[in-house]
């Protein structure tokens, strides 16, 4: 199999690296936060990556290099902050706890300490959802071009994972707003139409057989849902936008 089918069944070497230096770094007892794109796989979006990106202290980097270095994994050069799986060829990637997303400058965004902001997942420690999204959103507003994906990479998991507007509530005001302008031109653009089943009534039946689908939510309500503009005319149901926090 190719390495990218591999990776999507997560079994690549990107997946294999990961979990040796997250193995590692629980054995060592030091607090870190995967991000970048293989957080992005574990939050819902799944795109491919080849390297792992991990938030530590200052500190903390240099405990690992102590541990690692020469030991399974090697300095990509002298001075790097980095470290290359001597195994798989993958790039381990240190972000700095402290540091500032996007063009590097100060701004009210900047990486957290990864022990204040990570979640377990299948036995890996990730940036939790809300962090995430808001360096990924303070990177794509002020990184330039090159960072552009970062949005890009946002706007997907909107999309994956089917993310509500309330979530900005979590957010730095300073990506508020980028946050909730995204996902309704995501949501505008979608062209869907609502109508929450209790709103149905004895119709319930007839929209189904007319083709409008049910859309089950674990933990929330149901909704009916369309792309059809006359169905959704015939019903009395509402673009997308004004459905987002229910």
């Amino acid at each position: 199999m190719s390495e990218g089918s591999l990776f999507f069944e997560g079994q690549g070497r990107v997946q294999r690296s990961l979990q040796r230096i997250a193995r590692r770094l629980d054995e060592l007892g030091i607090p870190y936060a995967v991000a970048g794109g293989m957080a992005l796989f574990a939050h819902g979006h799944h795109r491919f990556t080849e390297d792992v990106d991990i938030l530590l202290t200052r500190e903390d980097i240099e405990r690992v290099h102590e541990a690692l270095d020469g030991r399974g994994w090697v300095r990509p050069f002298s001075k790097s902050k980095n470290l290359r799986d001597a195994d798989t060829g993958v790039r381990i990637e240190f972000l700095v706890a402290g540091d500032y997303p996007g063009d590097g400058k100060p701004k009210a965004v900047q990486f957290p300490p990864p022990d204040k902001v990570s979640v377990e997942i299948d036995g890996v420690k990730y940036l939790n959802l809300p962090t995430f999204i808001e360096l990924k959103l303070a990177s794509g507003m002020t990184g330039g071009p090159h960072r552009a994906k970062d949005l890009v990479d946002v706007g997907e998991l909107i999309k994956a994972a089917n993310l509500p507007e309330s979530l900005a509530t979590s957010l730095n005001p300073y990506v508020r707003q980028t946050y909730v302008d995204l996902l309704r031109a995501l949501h505008a653009a979608s062209g869907r139409f609502m109508l929450s089943v209790d709103d149905a009534g004895d119709r319930l039946e007839q929209m189904l057989a007319d083709g409008v689908t049910r859309e089950e939510r674990p933990g929330r309500d149901p909704r009916l849902v369309t792309r059809d503009a006359s169905l959704a005319k015939k019903y009395g149901m509402h673009e997308e936008t004004e459905f987002l926090d229910t």
